[in-house]
């Protein structure tokens, strides 16, 4: 009897063992960073972006970004934006640190938002109030398709242009340095 109570005891604490190193499985929107400059250790960063890649999956941009409403750029969480030094967006200038990027497609331009929230999921707690910047960008189409939403730094003299793409739409807004 004692060998049976010791070998139940024994089964219950390992099947405990092995529910507790359950994973979940990936994300459909997996996270993704990227830094400018992305490779030089010995230069001070100026910019970075996290941000979720949703996928097309046979859709279309245009089906999953509603034209005049806000998009969180992304999926899951906003894509948030930090910024090491003071940049000017257009004839803003912004502040070093964390904000949140959205957008307004509308048409052939899309309303670029940098928002002073950070640390929000989706779109749904926007308020306009807290916007630091808003600057209009042409929505240009590519004959290549681009499956996950992306985004690339790319270094100029006196900044750096993001890059944006996803479908056939590409779209990029330069911030420069102050």
């Amino acid at each position: 009897m004692k060998n049976l109570v010791v070998l139940s005891l024994t089964f219950l604490f390992s099947f405990g063992i092995v529910q507790a190193q359950a994973f979940k499985g990936l994300d459909k929107s997996p996270l993704d960073m990227i830094e400018y400059p992305s490779s030089n250790k010995q230069v001070s960063k100026l910019a970075r972006v996290l941000y979720s890649r949703p996928q097309l999956k046979g859709r279309n941009f245009n089906s999953l970004v509603s034209e005049g409403k806000i998009w969180r750029m992304g999926a899951n969480e906003s894509t948030e934006l930090t910024l090491y030094v003071p940049m000017k967006l257009g004839d803003t200038m912004i502040e070093a640190g964390s904000y949140t990027l959205y957008a307004i497609p509308n048409g052939k331009q899309m309303t670029l938002i940098v928002n002073r929230a950070i640390h929000v999921w989706g779109a749904y707690s926007y308020k306009e109030e807290m916007d630091v910047v808003r600057v209009s960008i042409p929505i240009t189409e590519s004959k290549d398709s681009i499956e996950a939403f992306s985004m690339a730094f790319e270094g100029v003299d006196d900044g750096v242009h993001l890059h944006m793409a996803w479908g056939n739409s590409r779209f990029n807004v330069k911030f420069t340095k102050a």
